[in-house]
């Protein structure tokens, strides 16, 4: 019995590490990794929301994860993250709209801590906020043996599943996939949706990859940062909404940033210009006129906001912090 154990064991470690066809992991020729100080991302998603899941979905008491906040998978990848869970589900939305370029159109950023702890998620996307559609995922790794708590996944088994590869690299997605779903934009999407791939092979919870298989990954993790980890999404093809020319922006510095509440902001070539203050599950909380000089948000509690700077039918988006 313990012959067999040891070949089967051997067997599973060849299969996991097998190479695969897709791209490799970020540390090696070939890879499609893309680091989060890549200055081909023109933005970061701004706005989130999260359902979270079980860190155990196969029991009935186990809690939800606990791990992060909603505003620690905003802007840029920073290593910060809120987990998920079994079947969690985060949809982000942007200032404005991804559209289909040359290639990667945005990427998705998870922590993991090596190339080969992979914890994944299904893409979808919308251009309507109610209609989401799933990027075509592959997952060829075998599906006799479970992966476990703390096993391995080999990247070039892994294709269009968040989570490929290691912390600040993300996985890149190209709209162009999905170009012939007719109720689909992929010149306006508005929303990114992840969903936690619970990585069981049982049948009550397997999830299935876009050829029917199953997709093995790390389970259980039935830990409060159990799930994927969403750090960030960053966007590499992003047009405002109404707006032809979206090379036109409000010109504005705002500073320092973070703050305590009080800033400074410089008005480059624009006298006085409309502000419109959001946090970040959409709220409106202010409004007004602005000119360069100091603005006072210190009443706001401390956390993430988004200022809006509009002049006729030009505007601008930066993120703040009050802390």
């Amino acid at each position: 019995m313990r012959f067999a154990f040891v070949i089967l064991f051997i067997l599973w470690s060849l299969s996991c590490f097998a190479q695969g066809p897709y791209a490799p992991s970020a540390n090696q020729a070939g890879t499609t990794a893309i680091h989060s100080d890549s200055s081909v991302f023109v933005a970061w998603a701004l706005k989130v929301e999260i359902q979270r899941g079980k860190q155990n979905i196969s029991s009935n008491n186990s809690d939800t994860t606990t791990v992060g906040n909603w505003s620690q998978c905003l802007g840029k990848a920073t290593g910060t993250v809120v987990s998920l869970g079994d079947s969690g589900v985060a949809t982000m939305q942007f200032d404005g709209l991804i559209y289909n370029g040359v290639g990667p159109d945005f990427a998705v950023f998870e922590n993991a801590f090596n190339h080969t702890f992979l914890e994944l998620a299904f893409v979808e996307v919308s251009s309507n906020g109610v209609d989401f559609f799933r990027f075509p995922s592959h997952s060829l790794t075998d599906t006799v043996t479970p992966v476990g708590s703390f096993g391995s996944i080999n990247p070039t088994q892994i294709h269009n599943l968040a989570g490929k590869y290691i912390g600040n690299y993300g996985t890149p997605f190209d709209l162009a996939d999905l170009d012939s779903i007719i109720d689909l934009d992929v010149n306006a999407i508005s929303h990114v949706r992840l969903v936690d791939v619970v990585g069981s092979l049982s049948p009550n919870h397997a999830q299935r990859d876009s050829k029917g298989r199953k997709v093995n990954d790390q389970y259980p993790t039935p830990f409060p940062s159990g799930g994927f980890d969403l750090d960030a999404v960053g966007v590499i093809y992003m047009k405002g909404v109404g707006i032809d020319d979206f090379s036109k922006a409000v010109d504005y510095e705002i500073y320092p940033n973070p703050s305590n509440g009080i800033f400074q902001v410089k008005l480059n070539g624009h006298e006085v210009v409309y502000f419109e203050l959001y946090d970040l599950t959409g709220r409106l909380l202010k409004k007004g006129r602005l000119v360069s000089g100091t603005v006072d948000f210190s009443e706001l509690s401390n956390g993430t906001y988004a200022l809006h700077l509009m002049e006729d039918t030009i505007r601008s988006t930066k993120k703040i912090i009050i802390q």
